[in-house]
């Protein structure tokens, strides 16, 4: 066999890890927040509004930081979205609000509506107040499991109505991507556990840890034991490459890499190749990326199917990886994995489309050297996920069907966040909503 492939660690000075994982987007101070903030036209209509999934009133909370009533802000904010504080760092703001703002069709530039967010919701969390208080106990008991965006969004507006809320999650802490999945630049220095504190703050919600579906507990006992149930599972299982070699060694899931490293103490001790390839065209894929050049990787390439516009990450996500020294390949996919039990090299076709607009091969192919390749091609609901859980809840597409309500097949079996086929993107913001309408159907469910 030949000589082990250039895998290590600690490959840049020690000093450059906490510069290279810091927040990519520095917070505003007040007076570059009062600076942006008067930048805003504070429309009638705003546009912004209807492009924010959970439908905060952006010129009343930018109205409110112009003012100097942070903390008016940071409620309004926090009333449409209780996560509003993960959102304004993670979410695509370029398509969503900001991409709306009429600044940006007039001049290109749009008013910083996710610093603005970010600046208020900050402002309340560096303060450690509770805003919200809970109606009269109702008696009524809801399990919730998952502790995701989702699970936390319902749990919390359940909470706020006098409901005793349980919420079961399998790993050892609860928030989810914003905890495990998303890059640690864009949510970083432990804010996902501080939100996590926040929603929990309100009281009425107890979080057990440890505890999966269908090992520990299983739907039809919960539907005993609980009034209602909603579940925000997630997406547990990965999409296969599905080509020879796929099995070697140094092939790895991008989202497992993510989660080892955002859990990391120190992130000088997590081993990188120096020859670093990812198969996939979305976020998960930029933050692999992004990440491994910046733990000391010297070629980093993202080979995606189709072409630049067909990518879900976005052109923003793109220019971040670009600035990164990333490298973005586009129309190809791989064929074979090359290796002597561990990965040397990557094996792509060159993709068109053929008179149909199918996606089709061209028989030229091309190699890439990889010490590394992560698959980052798309998660999916495995049964492992519903193990206990299958009896009766109908799916399709392969998530859990559910209505606009967030309501299931089976009654008092409500469901949101990835693992269900929502109308919306797979956003944190998107799922945030699910959880806060699934909880409002719940509310009236147990009322009723």
């Amino acid at each position: 066999m030949a000589d082990a492939p250039a895998i290590a660690s600690g490959l840049l000075p020690p000093e450059a890890y906490a510069a290279n994982f810091d927040d990519l987007n520095p917070p505003l101070d007040r007076r570059a927040a009062l600076v942006e903030a008067s930048r805003c036209y504070f429309c009638h209509d705003a546009p912004c509004i209807a492009a924010c999934p959970t439908g905060i009133d952006i010129p009343a909370f930018i109205r409110g930081i112009q003012t100097d009533n942070v903390k008016g802000a940071a409620l309004e904010i926090l009333e449409a979205n209780i996560m509003g504080g993960a959102c304004a760092r993670v979410c695509p703001t370029e398509i969503l609000c900001e991409g709306a703002c009429v600044r940006t069709a007039q001049e290109g530039k749009p008013v910083k509506i996710g610093l603005l967010q970010r600046y208020a919701t900050d402002w309340l969390f560096d303060r450690e107040l509770q805003p919200f208080t809970r109606e009269p106990s109702t008696g009524k008991r809801v399990a919730v499991v998952g502790a995701g965006p989702a699970g936390l969004a319902c749990a919390h507006a359940l909470a706020r109505r006098g409901h005793d809320v349980v919420v079961l999650e399998k790993r050892a802490k609860g928030g989810g991507l914003n905890e495990y999945g998303i890059a640690a630049y864009k949510v970083a220095h432990d804010f996902a556990q501080k939100e996590v504190a926040f929603i929990l703050g309100i009281g009425g919600i107890e979080l057990r840890t440890g505890v999966e579906l269908g090992r520990d507990v299983h739907l039809a006992d919960l539907r005993r034991e609980f009034d209602a149930v909603f579940l925000a599972i997630g997406l547990g299982a990965v999409n296969a490459l599905k080509v020879p070699g796929e099995d070697l060694a140094g092939v790895l899931n991008a989202v497992d890499y993510i989660e080892a490293l955002r859990q990391a103490e120190d992130k000088a001790a997590l081993p990188v190749g120096r020859d670093i390839v990812v198969v996939g065209g979305g976020n998960t894929a930029i933050d692999i990326a992004v990440q491994t050049r910046r733990l000391g990787a010297e070629n980093v390439t993202i080979v995606y199917r189709r072409g630049p516009a067909e990518m879900s990450a976005t052109a923003h996500e793109q220019e971040v990886a670009q600035l990164n020294g990333v490298r973005i390949r586009h129309w190809a996919r791989p064929v074979r994995l090359l290796g002597d039990g561990h990965v040397r090299a990557v094996e792509f076709e060159y993709t068109r489309l053929d008179e149909r607009g199918r996606l089709a091969g061209t028989g030229e192919t091309f190699h890439l050297a990889a010490d590394m390749v992560f698959k980052a091609i798309g998660q999916l609901l495995s049964p492992d996920d519903l193990d206990g859980a299958g009896d009766g809840v109908e799916l399709g597409r392969g998530k859990i069907t559910i209505d606009a309500d967030g309501t299931t097949s089976l009654p008092g079996v409500f469901a949101g966040g990835d693992a269900a086929a929502h109308a919306g993107q797979d956003l944190t913001v998107v799922a945030i909503e699910d959880g806060k309408r699934a909880a409002a159907a719940i509310h009236r469910y147990l009322t009723r």
